[in-house]
């Protein structure tokens, strides 16, 4: 069969490979033809893709699906259906993970079939049902199907062994013609390519819906299967740069100092960072020093706010006074840090918001990320927001990390806005901040990626 795998198009500045097709298209490639669709890098929206459709007249199209997805995926959806309505069509992810009746019974007139969870197990063998007619999809793992108008969720299944997975497949993926600003805006060598190390995460974080497709419990590749990819990346596909882009790769310090010493000992000269964020407990002296000597030169830094109040409500675990002495504690290692900071979060004031602002710029961070609050489906604190009736007033078509869709009590739009922009103002516009951003710029066209993204995430959003 002709499957087409497509990651859609939103005006997300992180224009990088996506590693779930990647590794669905290695699930599937042994028996079907695959291609791998990024909408984003190719610039197909949504009034390009029946084209697109009509053109490459693929048998299956699956979507990547996260929240902000929802449009896109809605449109795409209904022009599959145009071209020829014999496609079968299926989406799986974050969105259709948390919420997949309601994926199934909004989109029911153009979408067959969701996974629920990861699919490398399950998408194949509802290929084999498809390509043989039988029409029998109660044992495909994770799979919501219809049946006499009625939608069946069949139990979903994760694989242990990571290393059966093998490698996306990045021959099809082609990671060295991606832009230079993959995740995030800054880097040190080109060409880049994010790699997963670990899945699931057990921490109970409020905000966050990052479990609902991984699960809670934490499963590792072996080390060796993670250096033969990099080996592979860097010497076939000339990659300099590798990005672990899963959250837990430092909660098993053994695990990562060894993985780190035997990175070390293959002198590959690739630089390295965790632009997804590690904990700031799961770091210690010994491990800071292995991350900078094998190339990381920056790590991200889940922080989320200065209150102790709302960091509580978060459920991070963590303290103001711990995030201190742990920042301190990399910055003594010589590494360089960016933070990660939510405002607008269910429960905040424009005092704790304000507290926030002040505690970022206090910190020797080099970069800081401001988010306002987004309700992801499948996150304790939607599950709180759809309690309270509050999820009535979230503007979905703004579901961006900088469009305030969510705004909580006690304030208007605007003022939480007018206080987005005063915390990049106040952190950005230091001198010391200013010169390092200016030195870390690559070219004309990465200071141009930066000033439209500045545009659009502070001035004019």
């Amino acid at each position: 069969m002709k499957i087409l795998l497509v990651k859609p198009y939103n005006i997300s500045d992180h224009i990088q490979p996506s590693l779930g097709l990647g590794y669905l298209a290695t699930a599937i490639r042994d028996k079907h033809s695959v291609r791998i669709l990024d909408c984003i890098k190719e610039g197909v929206n949504a009034k390009k893709f029946g084209a697109f459709i009509s053109k490459y007249k693929p048998d299956v199209v699956g979507f990547q699906c996260y929240t902000f997805d929802l449009s896109f995926v809605n449109k795409a959806l209904k022009a599959v259906r145009r071209a020829d309505k014999d496609i079968i069509t299926m989406v799986g992810g974050p969105h259709p993970s948390a919420m997949p009746e309601e994926m199934m019974d909004v989109f029911k007139k153009y979408l067959d079939f969701a996974f629920v969870g990861e699919a490398e197990s399950g998408l194949p063998e509802l290929l084999d049902i498809l390509q043989s007619r039988k029409k029998d999809y109660s044992k495909v793992p994770g799979l919501a199907w219809r049946s006499g108008g009625e939608v069946h969720i069949n139990p979903k299944s994760a694989v242990d062994d990571l290393d059966k997975l093998g490698m996306p497949a990045w021959d099809l993926i082609l990671p060295e013609k991606y832009p230079e600003s993959q995740h995030g805006a800054f880097f040190k060598q080109f060409p880049i390519a994010p790699i997963m190390v670990t899945r699931g995460c057990p921490f109970p974080c409020t905000f966050c819906a990052g479990s609902i497709v991984a699960g809670r419990k934490i499963r590792r590749r072996s080390i060796d299967h993670v250096l033969s990819e990099l080996t592979y990346l860097n010497k076939k596909r000339g990659i300099k740069e590798f990005h672990i882009i899963d959250d837990n790769f430092t909660m098993d310090m053994a695990y990562a100092k060894e993985f780190l010493k035997k990175l070390k000992s293959m002198n590959l000269g690739m630089t390295w960072s965790v632009p997804n964020g590690v904990r700031m407990d799961t770091l210690d002296r010994e491990l800071l020093s292995l991350m900078k000597e094998t190339g990381l030169y920056m790590v991200s830094l889940g922080i989320e706010s200065g209150s102790d109040n709302v960091l509580k409500l978060m459920k991070k675990g963590i303290t103001t006074s711990q995030i201190r002495r742990s920042v301190h504690m990399i910055h003594k290692a010589g590494i360089d840090m960016a933070g990660f900071f939510i405002i607008g979060y269910p429960g905040e004031t424009k005092d704790t918001i304000r507290q926030t602002i002040n505690f970022a710029a206090r910190l020797p961070l080099k970069r800081a990320n401001f988010f306002t609050y987004l309700p992801f489906p499948g996150s304790e604190s939607y599950r709180e927001l759809k309690r309270t009736k509050e999820l009535e007033h979230v503007n979905w078509k703004r579901f961006y990390f900088t469009n305030a869709a969510y705004v909580p009590k006690g304030m208007t739009r605007q003022e939480l806005k007018k206080l987005h922009r005063a915390a990049f103002a106040k952190f950005y516009l230091r001198p010391r901040v200013v010169f390092y951003q200016l030195m870390s710029i690559q070219s004309l066209r990465h200071f141009m990626f930066l000033f439209k993204r500045f545009c659009r995430w502070v001035v004019f959003n």
